[in-house]
């Protein structure tokens, strides 16, 4: 089935089980959440009750697993320069796999790391992609989906050929992929806006990286300048993007069958944001 799936990254307040039907409430065909406190390294294994609960919603919600794109902890490095740090966050980020695999998710986002100025920027990428392999190895069915970055302090990934770096990396190249934030795109000096940024963006991302390995997308505007390095989302429409970025990219094909995940700063307005999006889909 293509077309546009578009959502935003809802409430699991109450349990995992909540996330489908908040999703629905505001129009969603997609849906992004936290499947533990993303604040917190430790948290208390699902529930059978909330697992069964959250697959029945999302059957009788009508959304698919392949358009649900969880979003692992923001405590989570896994290129730390540390071993202490290092050991930690893959602990984590095995846990989140592991609950991605009990609720029948095939995808699993996450930002990929921070070199925290003690090792290089390879070193760092390196790290990510021997932590990925640790994950996969161990877990079965669930896609790892890095994330590009703002590039702010020592965050590597803002760049396509980092995407690309932890890629070739990674042994299972089957259970891997990206998810581009425009926000962060935008503020690493990605130009979505102009005619010409915005082809030179994604034929340079299909060159680098390829366009089979988009399993997302985090539809955001961006509050500071092309290049900024600085990640502060907008509401669609009211940042440096305007709406015309967004009215492209929903009469793109590329992005068919894709999550396409509002994180835009007022969740008062995903309803009205999303029925916008669908209707430029359909121009």
């Amino acid at each position: 089935m293509s077309g546009k799936f578009i959502g935003a990254h809802v409430s699991a307040a109450g349990g995992v089980e909540n996330a489908p039907v908040n999703a629905s409430e505001i129009g969603a065909n997609a849906f992004a959440l936290f499947t533990r406190n993303q604040r917190q390294w430790k948290a208390k294994p699902l529930t059978e009750d909330s697992i069964e609960k959250f697959k029945k919603n999302c059957k009788e919600l009508g959304f698919s697993s392949s358009h649900i794109l969880p979003h692992d902890s923001y405590l989570i490095n896994l290129g730390h320069p540390e071993e202490a740090g290092l050991k930690k966050s893959r602990d984590a980020f095995l846990d989140e796999m592991q609950r991605c695999e009990q609720l029948g998710l095939k995808l699993l986002n996450f930002h990929p790391g921070s070199h925290l100025n003690k090792i290089s920027e390879d070193d760092c990428l390196k790290r990510v992609a021997e932590s990925i392999n640790i994950t996969l190895s161990k877990t079965s069915g669930v896609t790892a989906v890095i994330e590009n970055t703002a590039g702010q302090g020592s965050n590597v990934g803002y760049r396509f050929e980092h995407l690309a770096r932890i890629i070739e990396l990674t042994e299972d190249r089957t259970r891997v992929g990206v998810c581009i934030d425009t926000c962060h795109g935008w503020a690493a000096g990605y130009d979505f806006l102009t005619d010409d940024g915005y082809e030179k963006t994604w034929n340079d991302f299909e060159k680098i990286i390829g366009i089979e390995m988009l399993k997302g997308i985090h539809l955001n505007d961006a509050k500071k300048e092309l290049g900024s390095k600085v990640d502060r989302h907008a509401s669609l429409g009211e940042g440096k993007m305007k709406d015309v970025t967004f009215s492209r990219m929903m009469k793109d094909s590329r992005f068919d069958d894709v999550p396409i995940i509002l994180e835009t700063p007022q969740p008062e307005l995903w309803p009205k944001e999303i029925e916008w999006l669908r209707n430029e889909a359909t121009k």
